[in-house]
């Protein structure tokens, strides 16, 4: 089978796997919502409370308002005086979310209670400051906060008035995910060193024993056990990640890059470079027993298949090791044993359908499953490049996709001008529009273009060319005292200011400048105002003041000074808006400015 059906996916794919883990908050029905009376302010968003206290442990709870959620990753904790000792936070299993900075987190709905252990025998008092940070569906980031609760003046195991409000949910099976790990498993069934030893595998397990109930059976207990070990292996993963909050360490880049670095040898291991095999010592011992093991019952099958669990092919190695970076960064241990539960199932659905009739259901072995196993490389190197994306500026990494993109379309021929077949023909014809994006993802990095859907930015059509200078230039500033140098300025030339509050941590900040900012309507009214932008993302305490000073709780907000220096409040923009309100707001402002 030619590499152009294994590889066309990725004519429409590819591009958009940057967003591939992105979503944005949902906003309600209607108009979006603009004003600080929408949102409340963060303590009474996240209520938190002292439930118990005693010598080893403290009970805390948080209760969120509806439609406001907290990250698991950003709660911290300390004491004073800190030499009293506390332990690793017992929380349990949030609700799955992803989002453009923090990538694929656990967040926390209604009531949360959090059990940490505390090395206090005397039962001393002191205080105990908790950091958390959440935001709001509706297009609202709080800054990172911290309230000091003292500790020791309520007798041991009081309790502090409870909340009635009952707590959510437990949070709904993820099937697509699960279908993912299915076909991927099924997938890596047609490799070249796999699918050729289903005949030898059905051989020891069936004894020629193919179709009706004995051969389906013989079947499902080789499969079986064989995706309940891959199971095992996804829970034991989730709890990995979820004692070490990998999932937070992977914000960091001395995770991250050698996360990546991984994928990318487990990307050369794919594409033939190397193999990827147990230590003989381990698995030397593994072959003597499955060779030593007779097929042909239900309990040698069943052994069979965990043997082969464990006995992983060089094919299967890099993708399941990847595979488990994933489920260890979840930190969830029933969705992890799932995934790889469903993994294990696609990889032996292939021996159920032999079983069941023969070799006239499977494909025959041929070139094309080398095509299969070199897709699955470009996956992981895809993958590799994602978490490259939040350590690396964003036209570098614009130029890695554009590199990616560039050695799939060279692998499908897009410049080799020798007689092809039709089917070579139109591989080489996917190769060229890969190629045409891949040069496009280089002039747009070097122009200073981040966003891998849109290389070279937003076009505009043909008679509504805009001037290059006609959105003007944002100035971003971090300090109270810049900000107040730029209104005076601005007040003194008499020209109106638009100022966005920023924070890397905020989503809808992202949203709004990859989204609104940057639509045809809006930056065609941009050049009239002074664009000032005032990154928060320290959250210091200046900062924060400043957030008072101006009634705002957190970013996304945008600001309309009019040119005489006061503020235009009824044009006020908090938390997110699309780019048509946007625009009719830019409109408004020339009537009152």
């Amino acid at each position: 089978m030619p590499r152009l059906l294994t590889l066309l996916l990725f004519l429409v794919a590819l591009p958009a796997a940057a967003g591939l883990f992105d979503s944005r908050p949902s906003p309600t029905l209607g108009a979006p919502l603009n004003n600080s009376s929408d949102f409340l302010p963060v303590r009474e968003a996240f209520r938190l409370s002292l439930v118990e206290s005693g010598p080893e442990s403290v009970k805390l709870r948080f209760v969120a308002a509806e439609g406001y959620y907290l990250y698991r990753h950003r709660f911290a904790f300390r004491t004073d005086p800190a030499d009293i000792a506390l332990g690793q936070p017992r929380l349990p299993a949030g609700e799955a979310k992803t989002d453009d900075y923090f990538g694929d987190v656990e967040v926390y709905y209604g009531v949360l209670d959090v059990d940490l252990p505390v090395d206090n025998p005397q039962q001393r008092p002191f205080a105990l400051e908790v950091t958390y940070q959440g935001c709001a569906d509706k297009g609202l980031c709080y800054p990172p906060e911290t309230e000091r609760i003292a500790i020791g003046d309520l007798p041991s195991g009081a309790s502090a008035p409870s909340t009635s409000e009952p707590a959510r949910q437990p949070r709904d099976l993820d099937w697509k995910a699960l279908a993912l790990f299915f076909l991927a498993g099924l997938g890596l069934t047609f490799t070249p060193c796999v699918l050729p030893m289903l005949p030898i595998l059905s051989g020891v397990v069936l004894r020629g024993q193919i179709g009706g109930l004995r051969g389906l059976a013989l079947s499902l207990a080789y499969v079986l056990p064989m995706a309940a070990c891959f199971a095992l292996l996804g829970a034991l993963m989730g709890v990995f990640g979820a004692e070490l909050n990998l999932q937070a360490r992977l914000q960091s880049p001395w995770v991250l890059v050698p996360f990546a670095a991984f994928f990318g040898l487990f990307a050369l291991a794919m594409f033939g470079v190397f193999e990827m095999r147990l230590p003989h010592f381990i698995s030397a011992p593994l072959d003597r027993l499955a060779g030593n093991t007779r097929g042909g019952s239900l309990w040698g099958a069943a052994l069979l298949g965990v043997l082969s669990s464990l006995l992983v092919s060089p094919c299967v190695s890099a993708p399941l090791a990847g595979a488990l970076l994933y489920i260890s960064a979840s930190g969830d241990a029933l969705g992890g044993g799932l995934k790889l539960f469903a993994l294990g199932l696609g990889m032996g659905t292939p021996l159920v359908l032999f079983a069941l009739g023969g070799g006239a259901l499977l494909p025959k072995s041929g070139i094309w499953m080398v095509s299969v196993r070199n897709a699955f490389g470009v996956l992981l190197l895809a993958v590799a490049v994602w978490l490259l994306e939040r350590v690396l500026p964003g036209p570098l990494t614009l130029a890695l996709w554009g590199l990616l993109a560039a050695g799939v379309a060279l692998w499908l021929g897009a410049l080799e001008f020798t007689p092809k077949t039709h089917r070579q023909k139109l591989a080489q014809l996917a190769g060229l529009a890969l190629l045409v994006y891949a040069l496009a993802s280089w002039v747009g990095a070097l122009q200073g273009q981040s966003d891998p859907l849109r290389p070279l930015g937003r076009v505009p059509l043909a008679g509504n060319a805009l001037p290059a200078s006609s959105a003007g230039e944002w100035r971003t500033i971090t300090q109270p005292t810049e900000l107040d140098t730029a209104l005076a300025e601005a007040k003194a030339a008499g020209q109106p200011l638009l100022l966005d509050w920023y924070a890397d941590w905020c989503i809808s900040c992202k949203v709004i400048e990859r989204e609104v900012l940057t639509a045809p309507e809006v930056a065609s009214q941009l050049g009239a105002f002074r664009l000032v932008r005032f990154d928060m993302t320290e959250s210091n305490p200046a900062q924060r003041a400043l957030l008072d000073r101006y009634r705002l709780f957190g970013p996304p907000a945008i600001l309309f000074f009019a040119d005489n220096g006061d503020e235009i409040a009824e044009l006020r923009v908090i938390g997110e808006i699309d780019a048509a309100n946007f625009a009719e707001r830019l409109q408004r402002s020339k009537a009152l400015r």
